[in-house]
C-alpha cells in the first residue's frame, strides 16, 4: 500500500497528480521576463500595499490575523489610557461579525493635517505611517502602536469602516468602503457636551481578504482584553457578544493591575509568600546624542509550590514580549543576586553551599514584568524581544532594591522562598544525574528508542511523528503509514503527570524518555526547536475518556518541557472517525454525530442500517487507519496553538495541578459543551 500512496516524481515533461498537472521544469517556467526595465516597476498607492500583501502587516489572513484587527484598534484606545486620558473601553462583536470599539479618550483630531490636506481622522485611517506616536509631536509619550499603521491597516482590510469622534462639543463621522476609500468625508453630525470625548470605530473585515474565516471567537477576544485590563490598572474594559440572545457581556477592571494578574494566574495554586511582591519605579536616562528618556517599570511576583520555572510574562508598552529581552535580563540579574545575598547574610546558605542559579530561584515563580519606554527597540519585526540596553540596568536596580526590602520586612516569606530555591537546586542536581543515566541507558542500545518506527526521510519539514496510544494501534499505524515521511512511537499506558512530579522522577519515566529522544530538540531551557526531527508531532489517541486524558497529559508535558513546539505550531491532534457505515460495498466515515446524521440523509439509509462506532484505534486495520486518519490528502487534524501564555498556564495548573476546586469549577462551567462522552 505504501508504494501506491507515494507521490510520483516525474522525470518527463510533466505529470498529473491528484488532478493537477505538475511541470517538472518549474524553474524555467517561473523564469521572469528578460526585459527588466522601469516599465516593470509598480508603485502601489494609498492603502493598496496592505491589500496586496496583508501578511506583511497582520502576519496572516487566517483567524489570528482576523483578531489582530481588533487588537490594532484596541491598542489605539489603550495608548490613550497610557497617555492618561482614557478610563473606559468597550468592544462589541456585532451580529454581522463587525466590531465596534469605543473609548473615552481625547478623540482623534478632527482638524486638518497640513501634510495631507485631510482631517486627522481621515489621515490616520487612510495614510500609512501617519499618527501622533512618533515622539516629536508630543501626542503620546509612551505607546504600543509605534508605526502609525494600525488604523489604516484595519481600514484597508475592511469591507467598510465608520469612525465617530466626540471632541470639543461636536460629534463627527466619516465612512470608508471597499478597502479604505472615503465615501463620506468627516462631517459634523451633531453636538455633545464639552465633557464628552472619545472615539468609536466600527469595521467589518473584508471576506475577500479573510477567505478562511470572518467569524470572531469570543473567548479569544475576551482573554486578550482581560490581559489588557490587568496591564492597565484602573481602566475598565467591557466586551460584549451581541451575536447571542441575550447578548453576553463581561467587564474587566483591576485597580491592583499586574498584582491582580499574578493572583489570577496563581489561583488554584498554593502560594509560598501569601503577599504578591510588587516593585515599581522610573529612571531618566540620557542616550547618545543627548536625548533624555523616562523609563518606567513595574514587576509583580509570587512563588507557589509548583515545580515549573517558566512563569515569567513580560510586556513593553502592553505588547507581549514572548522572547523576553533586556527587561527580563535585568530582572533575572536582580533575582539571582538578591536571593543569594539574602540567603548568605542570613545563614540560609553556608560557606560550603554553591550559589543558587537563576533557574533555582525561578522554580514555582509567577512573575509579570511590565516596562514603559518612549522609544522601544525590538529584535525582529514581530515585537517579541525587547532590545533597549538601558532597560536592563533600570529593571535590575529597581527589583534588586525593592525585593531585598521585602525579604527583610517579611522574614518568614523570605525563608520559604530561599528554601524553595534550595529544594530546586537539589532537584536540579538529581535531575541532571537522572538525565545522564537515561541517556546512557538509551545510547547503550540505540540513539533512538527501540519502540520508534522511524521514517526514511531526514528532512524535518516533511517528517511526521505519530505518538499513538497502545501497542495495538501502534501496530496498525506502523503498517498503514507512509514510511517515507511518517514515524510512529507507541505509548504504553498513561505517561506521568509532569504538573505534579519533580523533574528527577520525570526523567525516570520510560515513555517520557522515549519521546525526548525521538523528538530530538532537548528539553526546558536547553530545548532547541531547530534540532527537532519532525515538524509535525501528532497525538493519536482513542476517542474516549482515557484517550482524552492521555492527550492532556502529553500536552502538559509539551507545554512544560518543550513549549516552543506548541508556540511554533508543531503539535497536532489526530481526528479519527467515530463511525463507519458500509453501503453498497463502500465504506463511509463520520467524525461526529452531526456528520453521521448528514451521512444518513445523503445515503438515504433506512432505520436500523448497521453503523459501526469505533471505540479505539486498535479496531481499525492498517488500511482503514491510513484512509481515515493518516493520509495527508484526506485526514483531519487539530493544530495546537497558544494565544495567551498566561491563560494557558492557568488552564494547565487548574486541570492538572494538586488543587481539586479549580477542576470542579471548570467542569461545572463547561459541562454543557461536552459531546460524545464515553464513560
Amino acid at each position: 500500500m505504501d508504494e501506491e500512496k507515494k507521490e510520483v516524481i516525474a522525470e518527463e515533461d510533466g505529470v498529473t497528480y491528484g488532478g493537477i498537472e505538475v511541470p517538472t521544469n518549474e524553474r524555467s517556467i517561473e523564469k521572469a521576463d528578460e526585459n527588466y526595465t522601469a516599465e516593470n516597476i509598480q508603485v502601489l498607492q494609498g492603502l493598496e500595499p496592505v491589500r496586496k500583501r496583508p501578511g506583511m502587516y497582520i502576519g496572516t489572513t487566517a483567524s489570528a490575523g482576523l483578531h489582530h484587527l481588533v487588537w490594532e484598534i484596541v491598542d489605539n484606545a489603550i495608548d490613550e489610557a497610557l497617555a492618561g486620558y482614557c478610563t473606559r473601553i468597550e468592544v462589541i462583536i456585532n451580529p454581522d461579525e463587525s466590531i465596534t470599539v469605543t473609548d473615552n479618550g481625547r478623540g482623534i483630531p478632527v482638524d486638518i493635517v497640513h501634510d495631507s490636506g485631510l482631517s486627522g481622522v481621515e489621515t490616520a485611517f487612510t495614510i500609512l505611517h501617519a499618527g501622533g506616536k512618533f515622539g516629536s509631536g508630543g501626542g503620546y509619550k509612551v505607546s504600543g502602536g509605534l508605526h502609525g499603521v494600525g488604523a489604516s491597516v484595519v481600514n484597508a482590510l475592511s469591507s467598510w469602516c465608520e469612525v465617530e469622534v466626540k471632541k470639543e462639543g461636536g460629534l463627527y463621522k466619516t465612512r470608508f468602503e471597499n478597502g479604505g476609500n472615503i465615501v463620506q468625508h468627516l462631517t459634523k453630525i451633531g453636538e455633545c457636551s464639552l465633557e464628552e470625548h472619545g472615539t468609536k470605530v466600527t469595521f467589518k473585515p473584508d471576506p475577500t481578504i479573510f477567505t478562511e474565516t470572518t467569524h470572531y471567537q469570543y473567548e479569544t477576544i475576551k482573554n486578550h482584553l482581560q490581559q489588557m485590563a490587568f496591564l492597565n490598572g484602573g481602566v475598565a474594559i467591557v466586551v460584549t457578544d451581541a451575536r447571542e440572545t441575550p447578548s453576553r457581556s463581561e467587564t474587566f477592571l483591576y485597580n491592583g493591575g499586574i498584582r491582580e494578574y499574578v493572583s489570577f494566574i496563581n489561583s488554584g495554586k498554593n502560594p509560598i509568600n501569601p503577599e504578591v511582591i510588587y516593585c515599581q519605579g522610573a529612571e531618566k536616562v540620557t542616550l547618545v546624542g543627548g536625548e533624555e528618556l523616562r523609563i518606567y517599570c513595574e514587576v509583580a511576583m509570587q512563588w507557589t509550590d509548583y515545580y515549573n520555572s517558566d512563569g515569567i510574562y513580560s510586556f513593553c508598552n502592553n505588547i507581549s514580549t514572548k522572547e523576553g529581552g533586556t527587561h527580563v535580563e535585568g530582572f533575572n540579574l536582580a533575582l539571582n543576586r538578591t536571593i543569594n545575598d539574602y540567603a548568605r547574610k542570613n545563614k540560609l546558605l553556608t560557606d560550603k553551599d554553591a550559589n543558587l542559579t537563576t533557574d533555582d530561584c525561578k522554580e514555582g515563580l509567577t512573575c509579570v514584568i511590565s516596562a514603559k519606554h518612549p522609544n522601544p527597540q525590538y529584535e525582529g519585526q514581530t515585537k517579541t524581544k525587547l532590545g533597549n540596553s538601558e532597560v536592563r540596568k533600570i529593571v535590575s536596580s529597581i527589583v534588586g532594591e525593592q525585593l531585598m526590602q521585602f525579604l527583610l520586612e517579611h522574614p518568614s516569606s523570605a525563608k520559604a522562598i530561599v528554601e524553595k530555591a534550595k529544594l530546586a537546586a537539589r532537584g536540579r542536581v538529581a535531575a541532571q544525574k537522572a538525565r545522564e543515566t537515561a541517556r546512557k541507558d538509551a545510547l547503550g542500545i540505540s540513539s533512538l528508542p527501540g519502540k520508534l518506527a522511524d521514517c526514511s526521510s531526514r528532512n524535518p519539514e516533511e517528517c511526521e511523528l505519530y505518538i499513538v496510544e497502545g501497542n495495538s494501534a501502534g501496530g496498525s499505524a506502523k503498517n498503514g503509514r507512509d514510511r517515507e515521511i511518517q514515524a510512529v512511537l507507541p505509548l504504553r499506558g498513561k505517561i506521568l503527570n509532569v504538573e505534579k512530579a519533580r523533574e528527577e522522577h520525570i526523567f525516570k519515566n520510560a515513555e517520557i524518555g522515549n519521546m525526548i529522544l525521538a523528538i530530538g530538540g532537548g528539553i526546558r531551557e536547553n530545548f532547541d526547536v531547530s534540532k527537532i526531527r519532525y515538524h509535525k508531532i501528532v497525538i493519536m489517541t482513542d476517542a474516549d475518556v482515557d484517550g482524552d486524558h492521555i492527550r492532556i497529559l502529553l500536552l502538559t508535558f509539551f507545554y512544560r518541557f518543550m513549549r516552543p513546539l506548541i508556540e511554533g505550531g508543531y503539535v497536532y491532534i489526530a481526528q479519527p472517525p467515530l463511525y463507519k457505515v458500509e453501503y453498497k460495498g463502500n465504506p463511509y466515515y463520520a467524525y461526529d454525530d452531526q456528520e453521521l446524521e448528514k451521512l444518513k440523509k445523503a445515503l438515504q439509509l433506512k432505520e436500523g442500517h448497521p453503523i459501526q462506532r469505533y471505540k479505539g484505534l486498535g479496531e481499525m486495520n492498517p488500511e482503514q487507519l491510513w484512509e481515515t486518519t493518516m493520509d495527508p490528502n484526506v485526514r483531519k487534524m487539530i493544530r495546537i496553538t497558544i494565544d495567551d501564555a498566561a491563560q494557558a498556564e492557568k488552564v494547565f495548573s487548574d486541570l492538572m495541578g494538586e488543587d481539586v476546586s479549580p477542576r470542579k469549577q471548570f467542569i461545572s462551567e463547561n459541562a454543557r459543551f461536552a459531546e460524545n462522552l464515553d464513560i
